[in-house]
């Protein structure tokens, strides 16, 4: 059984974490408190595997009371605030929920945790590895806010570093999947038809309408500029598809 701590400062909301707790047969609900320093307390005593812990508590925040436990176990995030998820990747929740959030969002939560511990018991018997088929390796998957999502490869149109985080533009989308990862680990999962043109951009080969000068053209928009350190491997890829004089 999966020892769980919930704490939230809304009664109504800590009840509807106990009672899914209640609902799922590998966890166990160790105590469930109204606010970070009650917990903090019953921590001093007890331990367990996972805190489903709100954010925006009085006194002590969830997020700064993660960050003050000296071991924390494993750690989902309830919150009405999307924009702290981002803050939460700093300190590695196993996932975040959004309220309101229903029975099958928790259940998805409750089985990455069991996933994260089945990963890192020791004593536990390894599982076979699973056999990739040729979808799989033609998908990732990216972290983004509260949600993991599914993106096929094919779909990349190209990536955008932005400070600490990617920008993943997919094809159809008005709109880009922000996710912190860094651009090495990016170009390393990517296949061979992309390629690094500039150091804040990664691109689609088989996406690229156009080549202007030191300029990359996707489409009628989006003009992405050639690197000074990147031009001649990116010039050598276009010799070998180049027909004419």
């Amino acid at each position: 059984m999966i020892r769980c701590l919930a704490i939230d400062d809304e009664p109504l909301a800590l009840q509807q974490i106990a009672a899914y707790i209640g609902k799922v047969p590998f966890l166990e609900l160790a105590a469930q408190c109204q606010s970070a320093l009650e917990a903090h307390q019953f921590l001093q005593n007890d331990t367990v595997d996972v805190i489903f812990c709100d954010i925006n508590m009085p006194d002590l925040n969830g997020m700064d009371f993660i960050k003050a436990l000296v071991a924390p176990p494993l750690v989902v995030f309830t919150t009405a605030y999307a924009e702290y998820a981002v803050e939460g990747f700093k300190v590695n929740a196993v996932d975040y929920l959004l309220k309101p959030f229903g029975l099958q969002d928790f259940m998805r939560a409750a089985n990455r945790v069991r996933e994260r511990l089945e990963g890192t018991t020791a004593s536990a018997p390894a599982p076979s590895a699973p056999v990739a088929s040729d979808s799989d390796a033609d998908t990732i998957f990216l972290k983004t806010d509260y949600r993991i999502v599914k993106v096929a490869i094919s779909d990349i149109r190209y990536v955008e570093a932005m400070s600490e985080y990617l920008k993943v533009w997919i094809e159809g989308d008005t709109k880009p999947i922000i996710t912190l990862l860094s651009m090495k680990k990016m170009e390393e999962r990517l296949p061979q038809n992309f390629m690094r043109i500039h150091r804040s951009y990664i691109i689609n080969l088989t996406k690229i309408q156009e080549v202007n000068k030191n300029r990359v053209i996707m489409d009628r928009d989006t003009y992405l500029p050639i690197g000074d350190m990147y031009k001649e491997t990116f010039q050598n890829y276009l010799d070998t598809k180049f027909l004419g004089k």
